[in-house]
């Protein structure tokens, strides 16, 4: 059939046709419903045949416009992101490229800039997002990406509190114990707990931010590997949720300091040791020995490696002294 006869038994214009064929002009479902009648072959082909057409026509511009920014790649620690099973392994640039846009859950580097922004914005006291915006951001990504896993109810501050004095006494046990009950717990107040796997470089061991206004998030890592320092990083972050306001993003560094981090931190510290507990904890003799700090965190039902930490902190005992009293906590995937 030729292009004049084929134009003519549809009612189309012989240009029209043409063009359709050359691939300039698009077939729309009219078009489709007319080539139907006259070929006999469904308007669902032809649409879908234009569909995967300009789809691929899109991509080649994509691509075209993606080969400006493969640098870009070079500010994410890729071989790590694969390695932890973030995303998938890819040869080819633009398929690196393309793997960390769906990672990040955004159209184009700009788009991750404009993120970036306001993330810098929310952590301007941050020295380490201002330095490792890239490993940061994509230790956050992989966060919410957990955290959208988790059902939560919506956010209850009386249920959060019921479920801290619980978590609490899960201080005393094991990882396989406590990780899954403290999730459980913290979901049903409204507050989704991921661990996230440390990046090389990364300098915090925790976060917390709200991801919509009923359903806040804790986030942390094992930067320092004790389960001391887990501990006050998880009550720490927790004080942020019942003291401050839903609109902050908090990101924890070393030798932070400021009104917000300072109450965080004495939130932590009182939740897990009462200050009338502690201001009457004294050693027996000239220096605390590791059956009067065990003999202690068995009255308050905490871990002593707890205890340690906060003597430790405060300067009781040297930062030497008891460290075989905190568990030692490490990845299963690091084995």
């Amino acid at each position: 059939m030729s292009q004049a006869e084929f134009a003519e038994r549809t009612g189309r214009p012989t240009k029209t046709i043409n063009e359709i064929i050359r691939g300039k002009a698009t077939i729309t479902p009219e078009t489709a419903l007319q080539f139907e009648k006259v070929l006999g072959v469904s308007a669902s082909f032809w649409i879908n045949r234009e569909q995967n057409y300009q789809e691929w026509r899109a991509r080649k511009k994509e691509r075209s416009s993606f080969e400006k920014h493969l640098s870009w790649i070079d500010e994410f620690p890729v071989k790590e992101m694969v390695d932890l099973g973030w995303i998938e392994k890819h040869d080819e640039p633009l398929h690196k490229l393309d793997e960390l846009l769906r990672f990040f859950g955004i159209a184009s580097p700009q788009q991750w800039n404009a993120v970036t922004n306001d993330l810098s914005l929310a952590f301007r006291r941050s020295p380490a997002f201002k330095a490792e915006p890239a490993i940061i951001s994509a230790w956050l990504r992989k966060g919410e990406i957990e955290a959208q896993n988790i059902n939560c109810e919506s956010f209850d501050a009386k249920i959060f509190k019921n479920a801290l004095s619980e978590i609490r006494l899960l201080t005393n046990k094991p990882p396989e114990v406590f990780v899954p009950q403290t999730i459980e717990l913290c979901a049903k107040a409204g507050v989704a707990v991921v661990l996230v796997h440390e990046l090389h470089k990364l300098r915090t061991n925790g976060a917390t931010r709200w991801l919509n206004p009923n359903k806040a998030l804790i986030q942390l890592s094992l930067l320092y590997k004790t389960d001391d320092q887990l501990w006050f990083t998880f009550f720490h972050e927790a004080g942020h949720i019942l003291l401050h306001g839903k609109r902050d993003i908090f990101l924890e560094e070393d030798n932070q300091t400021n009104n917000k981090e300072d109450e965080a931190n004495n939130f932590a510290a009182d939740w897990l040791i009462p200050l009338s507990d502690y201001a009457s904890f004294h050693p027996r003799g000239n220096y605390f020995s590791k059956t009067e700090i065990n003999e202690f965190a068995e009255h308050l039902g905490i871990a002593p490696g707890i205890v340690v930490g906060r003597l430790q902190h405060d300067r009781r005992i040297p930062m030497k002294n008891c460290n075989d009293l905190k568990r030692k906590l490490r990845w299963a995937s690091d084995n």
